[in-house]
């Protein structure tokens, strides 16, 4: 029973390498070269622990685990650092004291580096069955490597012969445990990156979509614009269409100033904004959008609809979403506007529209990445307006009916104009 409690100890001073590294290093450190050095002076570390708290019997005989943490760091790390730990090891037992125990570690390890060393390379490059083989394999040569040189230099006797025999089926068993839980968990940490990358690729993905998305809004209002400036019966605002396809341009290059900030820390820049001259704002932004598709905009703004917001943010929001309104009606219609003060100090915002409408199933999916109700729509440009109000601390409730049209209803706290 006090064999089994020592190899326990053994075990257990074995681990600790592999936990740290697994929790610490692989997260962490950067550079493979890096990880190596650290992980060689950890199995370093399991070796001298292993070594300081032996099993001993007999005449000067100790058997410990420092050949698992040896053929791990020299089969996974390479030539050098084998070597190194195996010189550790003969310069640990030589400070023990020269002695038969002495010459029996020099022996085993002048037959078993080389023959760890020679499948060194052969491991590096095999699939995690025939590493377990080789580590296993590897294991039992060393253990009778030992029991060979023990007995030839001490003699045979039951009881060594007992013990060595103990210590050949542990040694070999936990190799075999050992090795498949190292290969596992590198397998789990090489899923987790391949999955982190794809997460990258795949939110990368979205960003270009939401990126094309926001610039191409600005643009087709822009270009709608300078059609009509080519109209030869362009009625006399003809520097008012200048100007908001200019600041149409302007809204574009924001937009991608903000896409090319996403990487970097959030600064909140919303002031105290008048939502009904934003909103008069984006209805003339729209305005000759909502002429092309035959919509009429009726409207019915208060004054004094003050909010903390970023009118550029909330400007891209109300786009979105009288853009889909005028979309929803391809045989023409009305879309009317409002923007009213409520009895419980949030400011309302109401865009209605004459549309095909949606089903309650439609209702709930809205605002999801990638679903939309147009053929060719990403679903992303009301994903992001959503996400706008929300950011100031808004909601947006969505009524509608199949075939009778929708209403889209935005509540924003309201501010105090002074």
């Amino acid at each position: 029973m006090s064999i089994i409690k020592d190899f326990l100890l053994q075990l257990t001073l074995m681990v600790i390498p592999i936990f740290i590294y697994f929790t610490f290093i692989t997260e962490k450190v950067k550079g493979d070269q890096n990880k190596n050095v650290l992980m060689t002076i950890l199995w370093g570390i399991s070796i001298i622990l292993c070594m300081s708290f032996p099993l001993t019997f007999g005449q000067d005989a100790r058997l410990d685990l420092r050949f698992i943490p040896l053929l791990f760091g020299t089969l996974y790390l390479g030539f050098r650092p084998g070597v190194f730990l195996s010189g550790l090891v003969i310069l640990y037992r030589l400070y023990s004291g020269i002695s038969i125990g002495f010459y029996t570690t020099v022996l085993v390890l002048l037959l078993s580096l080389p023959v760890i060393l020679f499948f060194q390379k052969s491991f590096a490059n095999s699939n995690k069955d025939k590493r377990v083989k080789i580590a296993v394999g590897l294991a039992f040569y060393y253990c009778l490597m030992g029991l060979t040189s023990f007995g030839i230099l001490n003699g045979f006797s039951i009881d060594a012969v007992k013990v060595q025999i103990i210590h050949l089926i542990f040694v070999v068993a936990v190799t075999w445990i050992f090795t498949m839980l190292m290969e596992t968990i590198k397998e789990i940490h090489q899923l987790r990156s391949e999955l982190l990358n794809s997460e990258k690729l795949r939110v990368v993905s979205e960003l270009s979509s939401v990126f094309a998305h926001e610039i191409r809004n600005p643009m087709q209002v822009t270009r709608g614009f300078l059609q009509l400036l080519n109209d030869p019966q362009l009625p006399k605002n003809k520097k008012e269409y200048i100007k908001i396809s200019i600041e149409e341009l302007d809204r574009a290059n924001e937009i991608i100033d903000e896409f090319l900030m996403l990487g970097k820390p959030a600064i909140s820049n919303n002031i105290k904004v008048n939502a009904g001259y934003q909103l008069e704002r984006v209805i003339n932004i729209i305005q000759g959008y909502s002429i092309n598709h035959q919509v009429e905009i009726k409207t019915q703004i208060q004054d004094s609809c003050w909010i903390d917001a970023n009118p550029q943010k909330l400007n891209q929001s109300l786009i979105n979403i009288m853009k889909n309104a005028v979309e929803s009606m391809p045989d023409g219609g009305t879309v009317w506007v409002t923007c009213t003060s409520t009895d419980d100090e949030s400011i309302k915002i109401t865009i209605k529209d004459q549309g095909i409408g949606m089903t309650k199933k439609q209702i709930d999916r809205l605002g999801s990445p990638f679903y939309s109700l147009k053929e060719k729509g990403t679903g992303l440009g009301m994903m992001v307006s959503f996400q706008i109000i929300r950011s100031f601390k808004g909601k947006m409730i969505v009524n509608s009916e199949k075939g009778m049209g929708t209403e889209f209803i935005i509540l924003l706290p309201q501010i105090s104009k002074s």
